[in-house]
């Protein structure tokens, strides 16, 4: 058996076992099952994101506005259903906060793919946009949006299991089978692989592009309205910081930041050891200072290894 390649392909999963088995013999009941569907519902919301920002970043690219998106789309969604009842606005709250993402993933792709900006560039500057938007729809405050048919989405279990955890589950596999059996998918890890032979193959690099963005702000405003469904409210502040977060999990998952490799199941192993971590340091009381200065050091141990990886090959 060749254990280089098992560590190679399923090293993250290992962590994550080791990781969880580590601090359930540590943390009293953190092995319970309220405690797990505790860390998926925490996951679900920014592996969303991190599942978009996977698709940017097979293309070689990066998508830094998610975060401000979700503000934005949560202050859209509950405006839309503020003093509403019945699931019809509900979907119409939903349905606007992905309409929002999709328009800001839709100007962040238009940039890229046609007027040749570097994703890093674009993204930025609708992360600051975005945000400032959220701030002015809202006039900087909270936006109340305790409807009782939008906030069951967050509240509503089947089997035990959050519904936002559903949500999760099936967005995972929307985005792994368009991924992995759909020409888009295809297409996807052509141009992360190399630009130029994707286009001498037939591929449509800009309308690619443009899509993969629409999908990260489509996944981001969806996000968002999860968030407010579980909030109860809209707000200017919510996703703040989640766009590294998202990065993280994509990178921790072995998504190369090169572009050409990744895949949306390895993210959501990037995401629950995110998730896995910050539920045990926080039981355990660690200083959330601390957190992020482990966090930085976990993300940066990620790209080393993934570099160490590309120059073995």
């Amino acid at each position: 058996m060749n254990y280089s390649a098992f560590f190679h392909k399923y090293g993250m999963v290992l962590i994550l076992i080791l990781l969880f088995t580590v601090l359930s013999f540590n943390i009293e009941g953190f092995a319970s099952f309220r405690n797990i569907f505790s860390i998926l519902e925490q996951v679900s919301m920014f592996g969303i994101i991190a599942i978009g920002v996977t698709f940017a970043i097979v293309t070689a690219g990066i998508d830094l506005s998610t975060g401000s998106i979700v503000a934005l789309a949560s202050v859209v969604a509950a405006t839309l259903v503020t003093g509403s009842e019945g699931y019809g606005m509900t979907l119409v709250a939903f349905g606007g906060a992905m309409l929002v993402g999709g328009f800001c993933g839709l100007i962040n792709g238009t940039i890229t793919a046609y007027g040749r900006i570097p994703p890093f560039i674009a993204t930025l500057g609708m992360m600051t946009a975005a945000r400032g938007f959220a701030q002015l729809f809202s006039d900087g405050r909270p936006v109340d949006a305790s409807s009782d048919a939008f906030t069951s989405i967050a509240g509503t279990s089947v089997f035990g299991i959050p519904g936002l955890v559903i949500i999760y589950v099936l967005v995972a596999i929307a985005c792994h089978t368009m991924m992995s059996r759909r020409t888009f998918g295809r297409h996807v890890y052509a141009i992360g692989g190399n630009v130029n032979t994707a286009r001498i193959c037939g591929v449509n690099v800009e309308i690619t592009l443009v899509k993969v963005y629409v999908l990260c702000g489509v996944l981001a405003g969806l996000a968002g309205a999860m968030l407010t469904s579980r909030a109860f409210a809209g707000n200017p502040t919510f996703g703040n910081m989640w766009e590294l977060d998202a990065i993280a999990a994509a990178v921790i998952g072995g998504v190369s930041l090169a572009g050409g490799v990744g895949s949306v199941p390895m993210c959501i192993v990037g995401a629950l050891i995110i998730g896995v971590m910050n539920k045990g340091l926080n039981m355990l009381g660690v200083d959330p200072y601390w957190q992020q200065i482990i966090k930085g050091m976990i993300i940066i141990g990620a790209v080393l290894l993934d570099a160490q990886k590309r120059k073995k090959s």
